[in-house]
């Protein structure tokens, strides 16, 4: 996706969400280079498990995942949402490249640079790979793409980004997740599973303060690309958990009353003292849940791959 039209939809979304009553934010427009950069220390940090799980999941259990994803297929078109640095894929796509399997790997990030980064890094690394990546929000991307390919689709989304959707946004990917794949395709996608509280809010108000950087990138952001005069240090980071519902949210919490300009909108928008902007869902999940979900849209569990503490999956399911 363009600059340009990046910018248009954050100017939208940016004016929709503070507009509202509460006020919020789309976590879609936390990964610019920025946020990137800065994602990339929180899946670094001990506390954010989600990372080191998954990636014990493809370390240990590549073998059996990937002839999974093979079965019964001669070539594959291997398409992964929300890529970034492609650290944990690239462990299922050296075996894969290893066994001499016919697939091409499609990555889709937000980010032009993450994209760029990591085409170059596997290019290096597995020189045999074939890549072609795109640049743009996955929902958009989603609806730009060929549905009439020959090919088998294999289609990975990881990191529990499947967490961070409202049941609209939800709904609205699953169904057309439904509508890109065809009987016999497949779809890897990661859950973090609810397990003890304590250990979700040390991942999401981590001591190091690179969540609370995360968070205030976004208003950053805003303040860069749309003319903006928001003041970071009037704004703190809270975040919460519910484990009936198995829902981590995050805030940002005005600590003043104040009026922010957004000169590209020419709007001014008012905040009271403790009002809060509503930044980011990270739904947890369990497999009875999971398995709802598969079959609401279509498909069917095949496996779900589990880490060695069972606090995430990657599930795997086939389009019926």
């Amino acid at each position: 996706m363009e600059q340009t039209a990046i910018s248009a939809s954050l100017a939208c979304d940016t004016l929709k969400g503070l507009s509202s009553d509460p006020k919020y934010l789309l976590p879609r427009y936390f990964y610019d280079d920025t946020g990137s950069r800065i994602f990339q220390d929180i899946m670094q940090m001990p506390e954010y498990y989600l990372t080191e799980c998954e990636y014990e999941i493809f370390s240990l259990q590549k073998s059996a995942i990937a002839n999974a994803l093979m079965e019964e297929q001669d070539h594959f078109d291997l398409v992964e949402f929300g890529s970034g640095d492609g650290e944990k894929t690239e462990v299922l796509l050296k075996y894969l490249s290893d066994h001499s399997v016919d697939f091409t790997f499609i990555p889709v990030d937000i980010s032009e640079q993450a994209n760029s980064e990591l085409v170059n890094k596997l290019q290096a690394r597995i020189p045999s790979i074939r890549i072609e990546a795109k640049t743009g929000d996955y929902f958009k991307v989603m609806k730009m793409m060929d549905y009439s390919t020959s090919h088998c689709r294999i289609i990975f989304f990881l990191g529990s980004n499947i967490g961070n959707f409202s049941e609209d946004e939800l709904n609205t990917f699953l169904l057309n997740l439904s509508r890109l794949t065809r009987k016999n395709d497949k779809v890897l996608i990661g859950f973090d599973l609810k397990k003890s509280p304590s250990v979700i809010m040390q991942a999401y108000d981590d001591p190091h303060g690179y969540t609370r950087n995360f968070n205030m990138n976004h208003l950053a952001r805003i303040n860069r690309e749309l003319d903006a005069d928001f003041d970071l240090d009037r704004f703190e980071h809270h975040p919460e958990y519910n484990p009936m519902t198995g829902e981590m949210k995050s805030y940002l919490v005005c600590t003043t009353d104040q009026t922010v300009h957004i000169g590209a909108l020419e709007e001014s928008i008012r905040f009271r003292k403790w009002e809060p902007i509503f930044m980011e869902l990270s739904r947890k999940f369990d497999t009875d849940t999971i398995r709802d979900l598969a079959e609401t849209y279509g498909f069917r569990v095949v496996n779900n791959y589990t880490d060695s503490r069972n606090y995430f999956v990657d599930s795997l399911w086939v389009k019926e």
